[in-house]
């Protein structure tokens, strides 16, 4: 059955170096779930104007706007012409968080797309941008990797955290399931491992699921199974079972790319 209308993916970007992997990874997604991509940047004014000459102010924000248009129009042109998708784009001036805020209130995107630092912490964007979108976008969010991103015209190897394929609230898990390359993996994070497989009944994910006893290494032993096991895509949801120490630490141990869906 036809869509009424295409899924809306937001890139949130610093025009830092993972830009363009970033971008490989949204174009290779979009075509998946037939999406329309828009591109936003923001930037404190403070970084523009070096002094309180209110002429020089305007002439350095008029200056770096032409700057920063160009560069975006020039990063985006390339991927929207080998992928015929149209990639809208706008930036501002301003509060980062404020901003952005702005922008998921007025234009209510399915998905946000960040990309994610080589630095262990989440201060992704800066300001703890990862953070807030999770706490202030209601959709999905991917957090795109540098080392394993999502390839054009190649099917995904997708995996599901936990309860993520029954729990979530949107179709794009199962849209992603069905054209995803099989089997799927599934991995779970429970108290005690060894009584988990003697009660579970599987069924689909019997052949497929990797249990962890859950420690202070789970995030890096399922880390080490996605690599392994050549998963490009990991779905969970944001809540990850209400344990937020457990999403943080998969977000900053993984190396492939996340959906976190609610």
């Amino acid at each position: 059955m036809k869509k009424e209308k295409k899924y809306k993916i937001l890139v949130l970007s610093d025009l830092k170096e993972n830009t363009q992997s970033v971008l490989k990874s949204t174009v290779s997604f979009a075509k998946i779930i037939d999406a329309d991509i828009h591109f936003f940047y923001t930037k404190k004014p403070a970084e523009i104007v070096k002094n309180d000459n209110q002429l020089s102010a305007k002439r350095a924000i008029n200056e770096e706007y032409f700057i920063i248009d160009k560069k975006i129009k020039s990063l985006i042109s390339s991927f929207s012409e080998d992928s015929n998708i149209n990639i809208k784009h706008s930036f501002s001036f301003g509060n980062v968080k404020s901003e952005i805020g702005d922008f998921l209130s007025k234009n209510k995107p399915d998905v946000v797309v960040l990309g994610k630092r080589k630095s262990k912490s989440l201060n992704f964007l800066g300001d703890n941008i990862t953070d807030f979108v999770l706490q202030k976008h209601i959709g999905s969010v991917i957090i795109a990797s540098e080392k394993s991103t999502l390839e054009p015209h190649k099917k995904l190897n997708l995996g599901f955290l936990n309860n993520t394929k029954d729990n979530t609230s949107i179709s794009l898990a199962l849209e992603l399931k069905e054209k995803s390359k099989e089997p799927i993996k599934y991995f779970r994070v429970v108290k005690d491992a060894e009584l988990y497989n003697k009660t579970s009944e599987n069924l689909e994910e019997e052949k497929n699921e990797y249990v962890f006893e859950e420690n202070s290494t789970s995030s890096k032993n399922i880390s080490n199974y996605l690599t392994k096991n050549n998963v490009n895509l990991l779905c969970f949801t944001k809540k990850a079972d209400n344990n937020t120490a457990f999403l943080k630490n998969i977000i900053k141990d993984t190396e492939v790319s996340l959906l976190l869906t609610t």
